[in-house]
């Protein structure tokens, strides 16, 4: 059955690997508190740029946060004299609060997501207990993006897909060649998302990778997390398609979407909840701003008891 967002990103890819013109810069901050890595790509013609699953700091014993790491993506625009037109989540994070109002609040861009964020506002409004006030339709956001919807990064031709599984909401961003896929796979050696949350399901993020392995094999993929694999001893955040489709533990060429979904479910009973998952997702369904504050102007993060 044929893909129509996935022939226009085939297109679009194999156009920058000709063109080094149509090729993004990218310069990845990695944060080893949270294992995260941020991403701020442009185009090096006109020097748009966006920034891509940016951190807060935050510390849990004192509920206070920081902001360093989002300053180091600051000095850097700042530095290159970029001029940000997006700040862009692959998907509500629970391992990491998104300083995306920060970032714009001091650099400027439309906050995007996918539009599937609507089923995990509602999933986790529910499961936090969050009032009326706790809007469910994606609003927080400025703009919610569609599979197979195509943008411009400058002069770079960019496109969106829709990759759930870890999350109902996960999207990829295709810029030029390099596509900035979120918790959907990691490093070859160290394998591929869970899909125990809420919403998650293994099926559905088999075939998420399934059809990201379909682009070129040239096409650079800018990951989300890395965990230093067993034997490996630095971190790592950008792969091809081409090494996942022959070495990545977990869904290389061969394995089944049974034999991929029964390991998947097998090792997600294996594995704790994030440190940060209350936090971090009661700030990310609101895009990155935090809970609405109680009739005392303090904001408050809530602990649901044998919920989780």
């Amino acid at each position: 059955m044929s893909d129509p967002a996935i022939a226009t990103a085939t297109q679009q890819i194999l156009m920058a690997v000709q063109h080094p013109e149509q090729r993004p810069v990218v310069k990845t901050f990695f944060d080893e508190k949270t294992f995260t890595a941020s991403h701020v790509v442009h185009d090096p013609q006109t020097l748009t740029a966006a920034v891509i699953d940016s951190v807060l700091d935050y510390d849990p014993a004192s509920g206070r946060i920081k902001y360093d790491s989002a300053q180091e993506i600051v000095d850097y625009v700042r530095a290159k004299k970029l001029q940000v037109a997006w700040q862009l989540e692959t998907h509500a994070h629970a391992d990491h609060l998104s300083a995306a109002p920060w970032l714009q609040e001091q650099l400027g861009g439309k906050l995007g997501i996918g539009a599937n964020i609507v089923q995990v506002q509602e999933v986790f409004g529910k499961i936090f207990n969050a009032d009326t006030r706790f809007a469910r339709d994606g609003s927080q956001f400025d703009h919610l993006f569609k599979d197979g919807e195509q943008f411009k990064l400058g002069n770079l031709n960019a496109i969106a897909l829709h990759v759930p599984g870890h999350t109902p909401a996960d999207m990829a961003f295709v810029i030029g060649d390099a596509a900035f896929i979120g918790d959907t796979l990691f490093m070859p050696d160290y394998g591929t998302a869970r899909a125990d949350f809420p919403g998650g399901d293994a099926r559905m993020l088999y075939r998420s990778i399934r059809r990201l392995l379909t682009l070129p094999a040239e096409t650079r993929l800018f990951l989300c997390h890395d965990y230093k694999a067993p034997n490996r001893d630095t971190y790592a955040w950008e792969t091809t398609v081409g090494a996942e489709r022959a070495h990545n533990v977990h869904v290389h060429e061969g394995v089944s979407e049974d034999d991929f979904v029964n390991m998947r479910t097998s090792r997600d009973a294996t594995l704790a909840l994030p440190n940060l998952i209350m936090p971090s997702v009661q700030v990310n369904i609101r895009g990155g701003h935090m809970p609405e504050p109680e009739d005392n102007g303090t904001s408050y993060i809530k602990i649901p008891i044998n919920k989780l």
